[in-house]
């Protein structure tokens, strides 16, 4: 798959970091600060060469370069990238609270009243984590990102348009994805999307969401 360039337009990738040394496929990190397992850093390879493949080699520059603060985010737009990022605060995974690190199972286990509620009401703004954030909370802290976000891209993209990237979680991802474009891609580690923003900079569209194609055959 690849993109063509449209002068005056402006892109915008965004890709989950990848597997962890805690196993993120698995188990919820939120502040937890885990690092890239060696099969994560083989999987962000992946995705800098996916990137090259879908925006072309001329076009693989990404300027500005956003990421999470989180070692596992860092890590990979480092990576992907081989350039420092801008890190914003705001976009740390939720606080899953007394959940975290946990599995789903785990959780089932240790606290079955809150497996039921989190299970029901978990996308719901009043839901809360014990002991950690609210959904309301986290999506208004992530909004505040994106506001720096998009006052950065629009610094630097003008009006001849651009590549930016960045690189978070999933939680993250989703709510940026939602705000911007009315989407919620499933978003597995490594994953990448593109948003693509028009001429008139009025509306964010989706280009192409949940590819994973270029983690095909990595171990």
């Amino acid at each position: 798959m690849s993109v063509a360039a449209s002068p005056g337009h402006s892109r915008l990738a965004l890709v989950r970091h990848g597997e962890t040394v805690g196993n993120s496929s698995i188990r919820y990190y939120g502040r937890g600060d885990v690092p890239l397992s060696d099969l994560g850093c083989r999987q962000m390879l992946a995705v800098r060469a996916a990137l090259a493949q879908y925006f072309g080699h001329g076009l693989a520059r990404f300027d500005p370069i956003f990421s999470s603060p989180l070692r596992r985010a860092l890590d990979s737009a480092t990576i992907i990238t081989s350039e420092s990022p801008i890190l914003i605060d705001d976009f740390v995974e939720i606080d899953f609270g007394a959940l975290e690190g946990l599995t789903a199972d785990e959780i089932r286990a240790r606290y079955p009243a809150e497996f039921t509620r989190w299970t029901l009401h978990r996308l719901d703004p009043d839901y809360a984590y014990p002991q950690g954030e609210s959904r309301a909370e986290f999506l208004e802290r992530v909004d505040r990102g994106v506001t720096r976000m998009l006052t950065s891209i629009d610094h630097a993209h003008g009006e001849r348009g651009g590549n930016a990237i960045v690189v978070a979680h999933r939680g993250v991802i989703r709510a940026i994805t939602q705000r911007l474009a009315n989407v919620s891609p499933v978003i597995e580690l490594a994953s990448i999307q593109s948003l693509i923003r028009d001429v008139a900079k009025t509306a964010w569209h989706p280009e192409f969401l949940d590819a994973t194609e270029h983690l095909s055959g990595i171990k």
